[in-house]
């Protein structure tokens, strides 16, 4: 496998020994990102709230899959593409840099690919199988990820919106798991808490980060109902 170093020297070590040893969060993208006249999405940065972070991303779609990485509870630092593996095919070399890496709680790593939403091509589903081998093999986990569900994307889109920790309720927190203690309508809690224009932030932030509950697969609004997620409500 190639990677780079934190201060940008390309390496090419074995893959099992480097998937072991090498801290893949803190390199940069093995290769960059190309700008492709007439996309909508350029290649641009995320702020993670995960890492306090910026990181790199090439297109719509690996933002989409960056930005729902962020909110994982299992993921505890990312990157983009600062890996790509090599290996001989029909004694040729052949290179592939999945998209995303995300470091987890155990210590292990996911290799994400963005397949778009025309779905993947036979050429990367074939190099998507070796990949999703290489990964089993170090303890790793791959997935290539289709066209989320529309509807959970626009949901934390808007959440995400409000990930920054200068929306969290901070003095507010106990007030606001009391409030939402039991399932109920977000704005009439919202109502009780205070000035709506500065607890909507708070309640959005906590929505984000996993403290408050609701249900991303329907779209949300005012009357959504929330309730305090249960690791919460049993730490309280």
């Amino acid at each position: 496998m190639r990677f780079r170093d934190p201060l940008g020297c390309s390496l090419q070590v074995p893959w099992l020994e480097a998937a072991q040893d090498v801290p893949f969060e803190d390199s940069p993208a093995v290769r960059p990102f190309p700008v492709r006249h007439g996309r909508r999405v350029a290649p641009g940065w995320w702020w993670s709230s995960t890492t306090g972070r910026l990181v790199a991303y090439g297109s719509g779609v690996m933002r989409t899959e960056l930005m729902l990485l962020d909110r994982d509870p299992a993921v505890v630092a990312l990157a983009c593409r600062p890996v790509e593996l090599v290996w001989r095919e029909d004694g040729k070399a052949v290179g592939h840099a999945p998209q995303l890496m995300a470091r987890l709680q155990d210590g292990s790593g996911l290799l994400l690919g963005c397949a778009g939403r025309s779905g993947p091509s036979a050429r990367l589903a074939e190099r998507a199988r070796v990949v999703a081998g290489a990964a089993e093999a170090a303890g790793w986990s791959y997935r290539l990820a289709g066209p989320p569900d529309p509807v959970l994307v626009a949901n934390v889109r808007w959440l995400a919106g409000y990930r920054h920790p200068r929306y969290a309720a901070g003095p507010r927190m106990p007030a606001l798991l009391e409030a939402f203690g039991s399932p109920r309508p977000a704005v009439e809690a919202v109502c009780e808490l205070g000035d709506p224009i500065a607890v909507w932030p708070a309640v959005f932030h906590a929505l984000w980060s996993g403290v408050l509950r609701v249900r991303l697969d329907e779209p949300l609004h005012e009357r959504v109902v929330v309730s305090v997620a249960r690791q919460e409500a049993e730490a309280a």
